[in-house]
């Protein structure tokens, strides 16, 4: 499955990114790191990323959500991950980034926490 990022403003200026397919080496991937600088540059300051639909990740798919991390904060914004189960979760997990990025079971209360 190719990778899809679709995004959506929500109540609150909350800006969903919706990820689903393979984050994995290569261009497709970028996308992301654009994307988060791009919002940034339009002002928003509050990312969550739905990852509900996501089926794999690799060390660069998780390097492009750390650096997407960084430009938030240095950004004085806030991101959260929603929804990540199995593997991807667990990528996070092993390498102990679930302790630097805010999970959520799902979207809605990754969404209540920003408001």
């Amino acid at each position: 499955m190719p990778l899809e990022i679709q995004h959506r403003e929500i109540d609150g200026g909350i800006v969903v990114i919706t990820v689903a397919g393979r984050i994995m080496l290569g261009d497709e991937s970028t996308r992301i790191e654009s994307l988060v600088a791009e919002l940034l540059a339009q002002g928003h300051r509050k990312i969550v990323f739905d990852l509900a639909g996501v089926t794999h990740i690799d060390s660069t798919g998780i390097g492009r959500f750390i650096a997407s991390l960084n430009k938030v904060f240095q950004a004085g914004g806030k991101m959260h991950m929603a929804a990540a189960t199995g593997a991807v979760r667990d990528s996070f997990h092993v390498t102990r980034l679930d302790t630097v990025f805010k999970f959520f079971p799902d979207l809605e209360s990754a969404c209540a926490a920003l408001r």
